[in-house]
C-alpha cells in the first residue's frame, strides 16, 4: 500500500500523467484491429472456473470472438484442465456444439472424426482409404491454459512469453489464498451492448458513479460523510493490472427487507467483515470502514472480492462498437431457506445495480461517436482508467 502523494493517488503514478485522455481508440477501426492482433492474442484471457469442469468428460466451449476462435476447454480422465481449439482437423468444420456438458469423446458430426478428452485422435471412418494418415499428427490443437486459483485462463499464442503466474505478476501474492473455492453458487447476467468494451471495462473500474447512478439500487452505499469527495481507501497499479479498494458506509440504514438478507447471508452492502485468514491484498489498509476491493486484470477481467462472496466481469469484444459483458456473482452453497431468500435478495439487488450500468453504455458510444468529444477529463478516483489506457497504449503501439 501507497499512501497518496498529498492526498491524490494519481500524483504517485507520475507517468500516467493527469491530462485528458484521447477518445479515438473507443472509435478507431485501426485501434480495434492492433487490439484484435497486439492484445488479445497474445495476453491470458479468463474463460471461466474449474467447478464448470469438474468430473471427467465434462467441457465448456467459449467463443472468442475477437480472435476468430472457438475453444473447447475439458478436464480429461487423468484430471487435468486443457484446452483446444475446437475444431476438427480433417475439413475444420466446428468440432463441439453446445456451450457445456459431459461427453466420454468428442465425434464431428460431419464425418465422424473422434477425439479423446485429452484431444488425441483415437477415430476416423474408413480411415484405410486415406494416404499415410498417422494419427498421432492430428490430434486436437491445443491452446497454452493454465489455472489460478480457481478461475482457467487461456493464452491463444502458440508460444506465450510468459506463464500465467508471471503475467498475474504481484495479483498471485495479493490474493492468493482467498477462499474462491468456498464459493460454489454461481448466477450470472450477459448483456450484448452496442458499445466499444472499454467503455465497459471504465464502467466498472471507477466508483465516482456510484451516488448518483446508484442512487435508487445502491442508496448511500459509498458514501463517506468525513469526506464527501473521497469513496477509496486505496489503489494501486502495477505493470499491467490495477485495483482499488472501496469505502463502505458504515452509517448506512439498510431497508428491513435488505437487514434480513445480511442475517442470513453474504451481501454487496453488507458491513460486517472478519480478516483473519484473509491474504494481503483483501481490504490492504485493514480499514473498519472497508466495503470490497476490485482488481482489474489485463485486457477484460475483473475480480471484486467482499467477505463471503465474489464477483467477476468478462467484457468480450465483438466489434469496435459492439462487446458482451458478462457478470458473474459466487457464493457459499445455501443450505435452507433463509439462505436462499438471502441470496436471491442479493441477485435481485445486483441485477438492478448493473441494470442502472447498463442505462449508460450505449448512450455513451452514441456520444462519442458523434466526434463532439475527443478527449476525457479524469478526477484522481479514475486513476484506473488512466492507467487501463496507458497500457493498451503501450500493446498496440508495441
Amino acid at each position: 500500500m501507497a499512501a497518496p502523494s498529498n492526498d491524490r493517488w494519481t500524483l504517485n503514478y507520475k507517468e500516467l500523467g493527469t491530462g485528458p485522455v484521447p477518445t479515438e481508440p473507443y472509435l478507431s477501426r485501426d485501434y480495434f484491429e492492433r487490439e484484435r492482433e497486439r492484445v488479445f492474442k497474445h495476453t491470458w484471457l479468463n474463460v471461466g472456473r474449474v467447478e464448470e469442469v469438474p468430473k471427467a468428460g465434462d467441457y465448456l466451449v467459449r467463443e472468442i470472438a475477437i480472435c476468430n476462435a472457438s475453444i473447447l476447454i475439458v478436464r480429461g480422465k487423468d484430471r487435468v484442465v486443457r484446452g483446444f481449439h475446437n475444431v476438427c482437423r480433417h475439413r475444420g468444420t466446428k468440432l463441439v456444439w453446445n456451450e457445456q456438458g459431459c461427453q466420454a469423446k468428442f465425434s464431428c458430426k460431419y464425418h465422424g472424426w473422434t477425439y479423446s478428452q485429452e484431444g488425441r485422435l483415437i477415430g476416423v471412418p474408413e480411415e484405410d482409404m486415406f494416404f499415410d494418415l498417422n494419427r498421432n499428427d492430428y490430434g486436437l490443437l491445443p491452446v497454452a491454459t493454465d489455472v489460478w486459483e480457481g478461475f482457467v485462463f487461456i493464452n491463444l499464442d502458440p508460444k506465450p512469453e510468459e506463464t500465467l503466474k508471471e503475467y498475474l505478476g504481484e495479483l498471485d501474492h495479493l490474493l492468493g489464498g482467498y477462499p474462491f473455492g468456498d464459493l460454489p453458487v454461481c448466477f450470472r447476467f450477459d448483456a450484448d451492448l452496442k458499445c466499444n468494451w472499454k467503455v465497459i471495462v471504465d464502467s466498472q473500474q471507477e466508483g465516482y458513479h456510484a451516488k448518483m447512478l446508484h442512487r435508487r439500487s445502491l442508496s448511500g452505499f459509498l458514501t463517506n460523510r468525513e469526506n464527501p469527495s473521497k469513496h477509496a481507501l486505496d489503489i494501486q497499479v502495477y505493470k499491467r493490472h490495477r485495483m482499488i479498494s472501496y469505502f463502505g458506509n458504515l452509517e448506512r440504514t439498510p431497508s428491513p427487507t435488505e437487514s434480513l438478507a445480511h442475517r442470513f447471508g453474504a451481501s454487496v452492502t453488507k458491513r460486517e467483515f472478519s480478516m483473519d485468514s484473509m491474504p494481503p491484498g483483501v481490504n490492504p489498509t485493514r480499514s473498519n470502514k472497508w466495503a470490497f476491493d476490485e482488481y482489474v486484470i489485463f485486457p477484460n477481467f475483473h475480480v471484486l472480492v467482499f467477505f463471503g462472496m465474489c464477483i467477476t466481469h468478462n467484457v468480450w469484444p465483438i466489434d469496435v462498437d459492439r462487446a458482451v459483458w458478462e457478470a458473474r456473482v459466487y457464493l457459499p452453497r445455501a443450505e435452507n431457506a433463509a439462505q436462499c431468500f438471502s441470496q436471491e435478495y442479493g441477485r435481485c439487488m445486483l441485477r438492478d445495480a448493473w441494470l442502472e450500468d447498463g442505462s449508460t453504455l450505449e448512450a455513451s458510444q452514441v456520444g462519442l461517436a458523434s466526434g463532439m468529444i475527443d478527449h476525457f477529463i479524469l478526477q484522481d478516483q479514475e486513476l484506473l482508467l488512466r492507467h487501463s489506457y496507458k497500457v493498451l497504449e503501450d500493446y498496440v503501439n508495441a
